[in-house]
């Protein structure tokens, strides 16, 4: 059950990456500008296991300039 939690969380967060039209590189670039360094293999590893923490997310939300998250395609 934790690896399907895993997979929605990575998946998720690579379709709000995929809708900004924003790689990995460029998030990098966005997350700096924000004060938040991070290297282009951690980025990588942690969306691809989808076990990144939730100040993480937030902070890939905020470099994306979204504000409102949901969570279900209702």
């Amino acid at each position: 059950m934790k690896n399907d939690w895993n997979a929605h969380a990575s998946n998720f967060l690579k379709a709000e990456l995929a809708r900004a039209g924003v790689g990995y590189s460029e998030l990098i670039s966005k997350l700096e500008a924000i004060g938040v360094h991070e290297g282009y293999k951690g980025i990588a590893n942690k969306i691809n296991r989808g076990a990144y923490s939730f100040v993480f997310f937030m902070q890939c939300m905020k470099a994306l300039g979204r504000d409102t998250v949901r969570l279900n395609d209702n």
